[in-house]
């Protein structure tokens, strides 16, 4: 097998991919995508994670494509050897099928920056109609923050708080937008929340088919209720309603009540489920009762709405920097003057809670 090794000084300046999946035409085309944009260049292409390791040590890329479903050893145990020895940029290449979600959010909590579905049938007609998604979410990947995994059992779970204790988790809702990383940040945000905290709402750019698994191993691991959100439900304290991949998720008011609205209604920012139609239903009809949180992601989706928000009332929080894979949506909803606090992500959800107690009392940044 030969590898074309670019050399000049152009291809010195790309952001350098290196393909990994046991599908010949995959390979095939995965590289003629990558190689016709001028800022990266598919360095290698190797059919399982053998080949695709000793590529790494002579190639050095900066991004791996890398598929799920390989033999000799899975893309999930490549993975989580990567992770622990030299981790890198990953953006996983995932069937869109249960199992394929299943391992998918596997891999995302092994440290995959993020992934591409590709259809069960028509895969070639489906790559080339997802190319754009594809170069995106490799560019992004060549920016994001990457950390060493810690070994299998050394990561301490989030800490359990301690119950709101006021009939603050009645009247508050906390609305949660997130892109890229999100899946983890959200994570951490939910698992230690008290089964009293107040009713959750959640924007994660995620494609249907997805957000179900997302939310049922979500549901396992938080002492809160966790779903997929569905069109009319009642939305009720100690549960966290997920926007369905595909739907935009609103908050509306029935009488003393919040409730779900799911509509298939264009897409605001590329993104259908959006966080701007959530945050800005949330402005509309939760106003001052509502505390906003912007996890990490890519772009800007959710900061006009955090704005309207916090015009209406809302108390809002960003992720810090430091802590997001990607600080695109946090920084814009900051610049655009919608954000109270900036919080690492460890101490997002105890300062949610201490706002709640107290009442909530906003610092300006």
């Amino acid at each position: 097998m030969s590898v074309k090794i670019a050399t000049s000084p152009e291809a010195k300046r790309r952001t350098k991919v290196l393909i990994v999946d046991d599908s010949a035409l995959i390979r095939s085309m995965l590289t003629e995508i990558v190689n016709r944009q001028p800022d990266m260049i598919a360095v290698g292409a190797a059919p399982d994670p053998y080949v695709a390791r000793e590529m790494i040590r002579s190639l050095n890329p900066d991004v791996l494509t890398l598929d799920v479903e390989m033999p000799k050893m899975d893309g999930i145990e490549f993975l989580e050897k990567l992770m622990r020895l030299r981790p890198m940029p990953v953006v996983m290449v995932s069937t869109m099928t249960e199992k394929g979600a299943l391992v998918t959010l596997r891999a995302l909590e092994l440290g995959a920056v993020d992934f591409v579905a590709k259809p069960k049938l028509d895969v070639v007609h489906g790559l080339q109609a997802g190319a754009q998604e594809i170069l995106d979410k490799i560019r992004m990947a060549a920016g994001a923050r990457v950390r060493q995994r810690p070994a299998a059992g050394a990561a301490p779970a989030p800490r359990a708080l301690a119950a709101v204790g006021t009939s603050a988790g009645t009247e508050k809702l906390l609305i949660i937008g997130a892109s890229t990383g999100g899946t983890e940040a959200i994570k951490e945000v939910l698992m230690p929340m008290p089964p009293d905290a107040p009713g959750i709402l959640i924007a994660q750019h995620m494609p249907a088919g997805f957000t179900r698994s997302f939310a049922d191993r979500l549901n396992t691991l938080c002492r809160i209720q966790v779903k997929e959100a569905e069109d009319g439900e009642r939305v009720l304290p100690g549960h966290a309603y997920i926007a369905p991949g595909d739907r935009h998720l609103l908050v509306r008011r029935s009488g003393a009540n919040y409730v779900t609205s799911l509509t298939s209604d264009e897409l605001v920012n590329r993104h259908r489920p959006s966080v701007e139609v959530l945050f800005r239903s949330a402005a509309q009809c939760v106003g001052s009762n509502a505390i906003g949180v912007m996890l990490t992601g890519m772009g800007r989706d959710g900061a006009a709405g955090m704005l309207e928000m916090k015009e209406a009332g809302a108390i809002n929080i960003a992720q810090d920097e430091a802590s997001c894979v990607v600080f695109g949506m946090p920084k814009e909803a900051i610049a655009a003057g919608g954000v109270d606090e900036v919080l690492p992500l460890g101490a997002i959800a105890g300062r949610v809670l201490a706002l709640l107690r107290s009442g909530g009392v906003r610092h300006r940044i």
